[in-house]
């Protein structure tokens, strides 16, 4: 069964989502905050927003050894997980969790052995979703099966966001909307798409507020139910 895809994001009040680059400066800590407050299962983001994350250099380019494309958990009793979309296999960790969170890397099945090897060394858990392309729908239903996700907080980037979102996978939208701007091109949105998807439009029919709560400093957190119609193939990239 596919878990409630709640995306949670904090944006400028022009969609920004670079506080770096927001005039004034400084939100707090409010995304944390609300984040707890939802109390997911499971957070998601995409590879990009991942490697932010990423302590290590480099895994060694080759291996002996050869590993089956099966799924390969070393925690199952997480009070949560931080689930990462790394199609490739392009993140060098250097380390097995985020904030007490094991990580979770989403990969397809062209990832190279070296990798794999390299994940292992670390403990970091692994998952597959396809062949050369991540299947969205898969990677939720590897993860109801696998680690008992029914709440999965989908915390970005753009990109990542874009592409539930446009394959209909997303129930719930929380926008920590802050009391700045950011004013100029460039900067990365709450939602984003490749050149090749930029005429794809997510399959929403309708969105019901469902909450609007005043936070400290004149943020507002917005909680919109989201309803979908049918929707293209859930596939994407991701690097």
């Amino acid at each position: 069964m596919k878990p409630d895809v709640i995306c949670l994001m904090a944006s400028s009040v022009d969609g920004r989502t670079l506080p770096s680059r927001w005039r004034p400066k400084g939100s707090g800590d409010l995304f944390e905050q609300v984040h707890e407050q939802l109390g997911g299962d499971a957070w998601l983001i995409g590879r990009v927003t991942g490697q932010e994350f990423a302590k290590g250099a480099a895994y060694p380019a080759m291996t002996s050894e050869r590993f089956p494309r099966e799924n390969w958990i070393v925690r199952r009793d997480a009070r949560a997980y931080g689930v990462v979309l790394d199609a490739q296999g392009k993140i060098c960790w250097g380390r097995a969790d985020i904030g007490g969170d094991p990580i979770v890397v989403v990969l397809t099945e062209a990832v190279s052995d070296a990798h794999l090897a390299g994940l292992r060394s670390e403990g970091v858990s692994y998952i597959f979703a396809g062949r050369s392309q991540l299947d969205l729908a898969v990677v939720l239903d590897v993860l109801a099966r696998e680690l008992g996700v029914k709440r999965l907080l989908l915390e970005g980037g753009g990109g990542a966001n874009g592409a539930f979102l446009r394959a209909g996978l997303v129930d719930e939208f929380n926008l920590v909307l802050c009391p700045a701007m950011d004013g100029a091109k460039g900067a990365p949105s709450v939602f984003d798409s490749p050149e090749s998807e930029s005429d794809q439009r997510a399959p929403i029919t309708s969105m019901t507020l469902e909450s609007s709560t005043a936070l400290a400093g004149g943020a507002l957190w917005l909680r919109y139910k989201i309803t979908n119609g049918p929707s293209a193939p859930a596939q994407a990239s991701h690097g």
